[in-house]
């Protein structure tokens, strides 16, 4: 597997990916309230704990998902009609649902060219252990944005593409943003090209709060660990056991909200940056929204992303739908 990076020199790449970490580090501690982006969850040792989320009896996403790529494996090759596609991933994760899309294309004696777009130098690693190349099989692995990423994929590849945007990887992204992303990949996208995207549904509260905050505590070691990759990278000294990990709902956002809450009154110096950074007793950082959905939100983010939406596909307890979209 040939791994791009979307500059030219390495050295380079991860010069500007320390800086631009180290920037957003610090515009989201000098924040009021506090923030810190969810993309940077995923370093080698983030990427590997989510893989031990992902295998939890509460996170249901991933188990709901993989039951519909299942079940749908087979339109998908019918439906391109062609002897040759592009599948483009935006967030690859380890690639074991990729798997079962690509191997449907395969089955079928059709040339698959996998282009798996992460931020993550570390998920590609992680997709060798799941996917390989064979004979019908090239895989272009780009390390990078997903925009960039896909502009990468259009310009080595005139192919039809189906772009897979999987896990509720969308409900990151608040609704003015989300819709702002759907129109950049369909502006990217050619007419009749397709997008399978994964919207987490609307449920028990209860229900989706076990599945942010499990009894084993490895969500809580996920995002405590964005705290040690500043300490690693950025010379920080965050004392971890310091701050808790907190899920909830917001029901007028419609968004499971993880935050790290401090557990009293501190002071943490981050020396890369030359600052200190206080934080009062039970003051939280905010981490990540994931949003859920409805059935009709879903088909409004298509017509105003500029979709056609061809079918919703649920799973047997509807927690989660895999919805394919042509422009």
């Amino acid at each position: 597997m040939i791994i791009t990076k979307l500059l030219e020199d390495n050295l380079k790449l991860q010069t500007l990916s320390k800086l631009q970490f180290a920037k957003d580090i610090n515009i989201g501690l000098s924040s009021t309230p506090k923030k810190l982006s969810s993309k940077y969850f995923y370093d080698t040792r983030g990427s590997q704990i989510f893989q031990e989320i992902t295998k939890l009896d509460e996170y249901y996403l991933t188990r709901a998902e993989l039951e519909i790529l299942e079940r749908i494996k087979n339109i998908l090759p019918d439906l391109v009609g062609k002897n040759e596609v592009d599948i483009v991933e935006l967030g690859v994760g380890d690639g074991h649902k990729t798997k079962i899309i690509i191997n449907s294309f395969l089955d079928k004696k059709i040339k698959v060219n996998f282009f798996p777009i992460d931020i993550s130098a570390e998920a590609m690693h992680l997709l060798e252990d799941h996917i390989s190349e064979s004979k019908n099989l090239n895989i272009h692995a780009v390390v990078g944005e997903y925009i960039e990423g896909m502009n990468f994929a259009r310009e080595h590849s005139k192919n039809r593409q189906i772009v897979l945007f999987l896990g509720s990887n969308i409900g990151n992204f608040n609704k003015t943003d989300g819709e702002n992303i759907l129109k950049k990949i369909k502006s990217i996208l050619k007419k009749d090209d397709f997008l399978l995207i994964g919207f987490d549904l609307k449920k028990d509260i209860e229900f989706m709060t076990r599945a942010y905050s499990d009894h084993e505590g490895i969500t809580a070691k996920f995002n405590l660990n964005i705290l040690e990759r500043i300490n690693t990278e950025l010379r920080g000294n965050f004392e971890v056991e310091n701050f808790e990990h907190l899920a909830l709902y917001n029901p007028e956002l419609g968004a499971m909200e993880s935050y790290l809450i401090s557990l009293k009154d501190q002071i943490v110096t981050i020396s890369e940056l030359k600052k200190k950074f206080k934080f009062d007793a039970y003051e939280p950082i905010h981490l990540e929204y994931s949003f859920k959905f409805l059935e009709k939100d879903i088909q409004d983010l298509s017509i105003q992303g500029g979709f056609k939406c061809i079918g919703n596909f649920k799973d047997g307890n509807k927690y989660f739908i895999d919805s394919l979209w042509q422009v």
